[in-house]
């Protein structure tokens, strides 16, 4: 590469981190101290007074507590989230020998995204969760992207404590260590072999399996080491919708269990299921009084029962309710029900009022909405489209295969993988739930700008 080429990329290279840096102060300037739904005020309660009220992940509650203690609020909440992801997208041109002037124009257009521009100002779990994510494959792809020189142990360090941080802020977020395991493994076998990559990869998944133990066994408000009753409850929510999204569906399903268990509720579930079952959210059963009232008198073991004969024994029914559940969230047919943004802060009146904080929705915040507007029904904000962008750029990677690449594309297909879950454990379409895709897909569309030339380093 002549002088010239090398000199012309280093320019290249801090002018992509100069937009980086641009956007990172505009996004602060733009979300300070951030915007919080009822989730984000129930953590923050949980957080900074230790008792658990609901049944979102522990960890979330436990660290927007540790950063209340440090500054009271959430503003330290999103600082960190920022810098995360920027500070990974500032060291991706590290990853490759030079650096395309496509890179920061690229990034300038990626930047104005909502995505990008206000869901880093928002203190959702699923946001923390998506950060980590990224921040820990970039960290990954910093570990392995020279094979020629020893393992970077802190990058691989910090990468599985990002991992089994975002593992603890969604239940299913640890399926990304797998992805991320076979990227170290397969980057590592072209210098070490295979038999030595192996254990690095597995030796590194056992690492990401005790700092999850510890940080679950610290998280808890309720002490140390107790079990934590919110997966269950999880798990009987989601059991409990598929049930009635299935009664809905076909109406002649009869529900041995639940009729023995409490007579009442399979003609009542039978009768109006069709009128309470929504694809698009779990929320209208507890809307229905009679219903809520009699599902109480139903342990959740028989629950659990009812619902295995539904997946084994109906199995057709059952996959028609998680495919209508499952396109809700991955294609979100109507965008304005499945709270694409959200801006301000609001939440139950007394946890607002023990955390000394007021209802906000400013003329900044009415703005911002009113910028997210623009992209709502467009590509910019469609799953799908991410999704297909994913899968190109790791198809690109996967061909060219530098250690990096292999990364990266762990990235793209965790996010993928971490996708496709929610045709199991879709609830509700929520366009949060699914940003992981969106954000991985902006992260290889920025890695294959800095130096889209197909052929390996």
């Amino acid at each position: 590469m002549s002088r010239a080429a090398t000199g012309s990329g280093m320019v290249a290279r801090w002018t992509l981190r100069l937009v980086l840096l641009g956007a990172l102060l505009l996004m602060l300037r733009l979300n300070l101290p951030g915007h919080l739904t009822v989730d984000s005020v129930l953590a923050l309660h949980e957080g900074r007074f230790g008792v658990r009220t609901t049944w979102n992940p522990a960890f979330f509650g436990w660290l927007l507590g540790v950063l209340d203690r440090i500054r009271p609020g959430t503003e330290l909440a999103v600082v960190m989230s920022g810098v995360l992801l920027f500070g990974a997208w500032a060291l991706l041109p590290v990853l490759r020998p030079r650096t395309s002037w496509l890179a920061p124009i690229v990034a300038l257009a990626l930047v104005s995204l909502p995505q990008v521009m206000i869901y880093p100002g928002i203190v959702w779990k699923d946001v923390q969760f998506a950060v980590a994510a990224v921040a820990g494959f970039t960290l990954l792809a910093l570990a392995v992207r020279d094979p020629a020189r020893p393992t970077p142990w802190v990058c691989l360090v910090l990468a599985a404590l990002l991992f089994a941080a975002a593992g603890l802020l969604r239940q299913n977020g640890l399926i990304l260590a797998l992805p991320a395991a076979l990227a170290i493994a397969w980057a590592r076998s072209g210098s070490a072999g295979w038999r030595r990559s192996l254990p690095l990869a597995m030796g590194w998944l056992v690492a990401v399996a005790l700092l999850t133990f510890v940080l679950s066994a610290v998280a808890q408000p309720q002490g140390a080491g107790r079990p934590d009753s919110a997966g269950g409850k999880g798990v009987r929510l989601l059991q409990t919708y598929d049930l009635v999204a299935a009664v809905a569906l076909d109406p002649a399903l009869t529900t041995p269990h639940l009729d023995r268990a409490s007579p009442a509720v399979g003609p009542y579930l039978r009768a109006h299921a069709a009128r309470i079952y929504a694809p698009e959210r779990v929320d209208t059963i507890g809307w229905d009084p009679t219903l809520s009232r009699l599902l109480q008198t139903v342990p959740s073991e028989v629950i659990q029962r009812e619902w295995l004969d539904l997946v084994t024994e109906d199995t057709g029914v059952y996959l028609h309710a998680r495919a209508l559940a499952f396109h809700q969230v991955l294609g979100t047919p109507a965008i304005d029900r499945c709270l694409p943004v959200s801006v301000g802060a609001e939440g139950p009146a007394p946890a607002m009022a023990a955390l000394k904080m007021q209802p906000r929705r400013s003329a900044d915040d009415q703005r911002l909405y009113n910028y997210a507007t623009w992209f709502l029904d467009t590509p910019a904000m469609s799953h799908l489209a991410f999704a297909v962008i994913a899968l190109a750029v790791g198809v690109f990677l996967l061909v060219r295969r530098d250690p990096a690449d292999l990364a990266i594309a762990g990235l793209l297909a965790g996010a993928l993988g971490f996708a496709a879950s929610f045709f199991a454990i879709s609830i509700a379409c929520d366009y949060r739930y699914l940003y992981l895709l969106d954000l991985a897909a902006i992260t290889g569309l920025i890695y294959f700008a800095i130096d889209p030339r197909l052929r390996r380093r």
